[in-house]
């Protein structure tokens, strides 16, 4: 209980930490500094209600995406100040400080503008994986596609012409690894996106995984898991929840609960019965089971979830801690080849400054 206080306490000391120092620094600029410096109380608060004022503003619009700005801001102004102290030193002179807020503001604009690039422009990622089992006389093209939360960052319509660019590298088959929907999406939106992924034309069809999303948080979005498995169905997207499926005679298809679900079946026991002569492809949404996945015969195993680090330094704290047992792309180990794909969207958060969006275009080569 006193661990539980104690982090809330740091964690509202840091909030207004951030909250304050940026405006702060607006405060620093010519005409509101001597504002402040008039020592009239009401321009003062003036003076100061309107970097706050901008900021409620924002935070009504997006909470989230104002507190990842106002972060920023405080980061540059600290760094901005850092430097300005030792150049100060140094120089013997103090420059004027609303510089070194121009200086941050300018930088935080750059930095999430990249960031937000990043999010809204999907590249493709492109792995080759040679394997020794028996996978037949020809390759096998996998498309992976993972963390839509449709409504985040485009609607159906902005999905349907995604799906439109992904389609031209004629996949054998299409693997989504959870998060196709969210708590905000829309039942339009999810009918729809549902549609769209269900005229993809591909050899083997279209499997799927729920992630941690697709059940929703809040039980507040206007349609329910039945109608959206009902969609799914309708559209011939096949949903695999602790099943196994075999393909053609020639590889499996390993479906897994995500790992918020309490009754989700352990790794080895999904293997169960499973032919490891033919190449075996688990689809995990979250990445944090790699001992026990490669522990068993499963070769390639598919994630998501981690949006790749999302932003500067979220990856490496969610390994550190144990979060996630990876963050972004390929990794090996024993005879298990583990990706884990960024997505091609995001979830609240409208920057990606650890990463990029993207789809996965993974070709298995028999030797």
């Amino acid at each position: 209980m006193l661990r539980l206080i104690g982090v809330t306490l740091a964690f509202i000391l840091i909030a207004l930490l951030v909250i304050i120092y940026p405006v702060a620094g607006v405060l620093r600029f010519g005409f509101l500094k001597k504002i402040y410096q008039n020592k009239c109380r009401p321009y003062i608060a003036v003076a100061a209600l309107i970097p706050i004022a901008v900021i409620i503003i924002f935070c009504i619009v997006s909470m989230v995406n104002t507190m990842v700005v106002l972060v920023h801001i405080a980061f540059f102004l600290g760094l901005c100040d850092l430097v300005g102290l030792i150049i100060g030193r140094l120089a013997k002179k103090k420059p004027a400080t609303y510089i070194y807020t121009l200086i941050a503001l300018l930088l935080t604009a750059v930095y999430l503008g990249k960031g937000w690039y990043n999010v809204h422009h999907v590249r493709e990622t492109d792995y080759t994986i040679k394997t020794q089992k028996n996978l037949g006389d020809k390759p096998l093209r996998i498309v992976q596609i993972s963390d839509s939360h449709v409504g985040a960052t485009f609607h159906a319509d902005g999905f349907a012409k995604h799906l439109e660019t992904i389609q031209k590298t004629n996949p054998d088959i299409i693997l989504f690894t959870g998060d196709f929907v969210d708590d905000d999406t829309t039942k339009e939106d999810m009918i729809k996106s549902c549609e769209a992924l269900g005229k993809m034309d591909s050899t083997y069809g279209i499997y799927m995984i729920y992630g941690n999303h697709d059940k929703g948080y809040f039980n507040y979005r206007n349609f329910t898991v039945a109608e959206l498995e009902e969609q799914l169905a309708k559209n011939n997207i096949i949903l695999l929840q602790d099943e196994t499926v075999l393909i053609d005679d020639r590889f499996y298809i390993v479906g897994r609960q995500d790992r918020t679900q309490t009754d989700r079946i352990e790794a080895s026991r999904l293997m169960e019965g499973l032919d490891t002569s033919k190449y075996i492809i688990m689809l995990d949404h979250q990445p944090n089971d790699y001992d026990n996945e490669s522990a068993t015969d499963t070769d390639l195993v598919l994630s998501g979830h981690t949006h790749g680090g999302q932003l500067i330094p979220i990856g490496p704290i969610g390994e550190l801690i144990g979060s996630n047992d990876a963050t972004y792309g390929l990794e090996e180990r024993n005879n298990t080849t583990f990706i884990v794909n960024s997505g091609i969207s995001d979830w609240a958060i409208k920057f990606k400054t650890g990463t990029f969006s993207e789809y996965g275009v993974i070709d298995i080569i028999p030797e």
